[in-house]
């Protein structure tokens, strides 16, 4: 009876982990050293989406599923800073390879991406309303 708000429920909450892994890579766009304190730099997330049938849902029903994947292909930025205390024996720093630039419009996309689902869902509710109004 709800599938259509079940699916855009579904996209937002895959937009809002998209804007988890986005801010996460912002937050440590600089970060040298893991969680144990061994330099190494941290490596970025990304949410990949895929279709997926809802639970609770009428058969043939889709919705979105998310998955979180770190990028350990991109290898690390490297700056020469002889002083800093992460630095190498050639005195580089390994610092993330994220782009500020793409992580803005990652997010920009993902927060769009949210707003049509929050329009998608508000639409449906006036639909289910006249539905309502036109049955009584």
């Amino acid at each position: 009876m709800f599938s259509p708000l079940d699916v855009s429920t579904s996209a937002l909450v895959a937009q809002r982990q998209r804007m988890n892994a986005i801010a996460d890579n912002l937050a440590n766009l600089n970060t040298t050293r893991n969680a144990d304190g061994k330099p190494v730099p941290f490596q970025r997330r990304f949410v990949t989406f895929a279709a997926t049938e809802l639970a609770n849902s009428p058969p043939g029903t889709t919705g979105v599923t998310y998955q979180v994947g770190i990028d350990a292909t991109t290898p690390p930025r490297r700056s020469y800073q002889p002083g800093h205390p992460d630095a190498d024996k050639e005195g580089f720093v390994s610092f993330p390879n994220i782009d500020l630039m793409t992580e803005f419009v990652n997010a920009m996309d993902a927060s769009r991406a949210y707003q049509a689902n929050l329009v998608a869902i508000d639409i449906t509710k006036q639909i289910d309303n006249l539905s309502l109004k036109i049955l009584a």
